[in-house]
């Protein structure tokens, strides 16, 4: 299992979209979104296997990867995961985000500051 964690957070570490289902007219499953599922499904069973890695995917990962940790870690530990929204919520890097056939662009704190409003 864990395996499989290490290999799904290395694909989200250089991520540069979130997208949690299909995209655009064909709702296409990106690489990223499978890898995201990956772990999700883990969790919260596996959240002490999932926790280091999601941690050094907080820490190191592209602004979507950091999106995805701080997703990720709301599954099972939502204290934690709003902290990780706090500390992202200052960030500037952008990345692209898709819902279904819209694609937009933000920054890192935008959308966590937006994730913090919803918590």
């Amino acid at each position: 299992m864990t395996a499989s964690i290490a290999a799904a957070v290395r694909e989200l570490a250089s991520a540069e979209v979130v997208a949690f289902a299909g995209v655009g007219l064909a709702a296409r499953i990106l690489p990223v979104t499978e890898a995201y599922r990956t772990v999700e499904a883990t969790l919260p069973e596996g959240a002490d296997d999932a926790r280091p890695h999601i941690a050094w995917l907080l820490a190191n990962g592209s602004p979507a990867g950091k999106a995805y940790a701080a997703t990720l870690l709301a599954t099972f530990d939502p204290e934690a995961a709003r902290a990780a929204w706090g500390s992202l919520s200052h960030e500037a890097a952008e990345f692209t985000t898709f819902h279904g056939c819209i694609m937009d662009r933000t920054t890192l704190g935008q959308y966590a500051t937006g994730q913090l409003t919803v918590a």
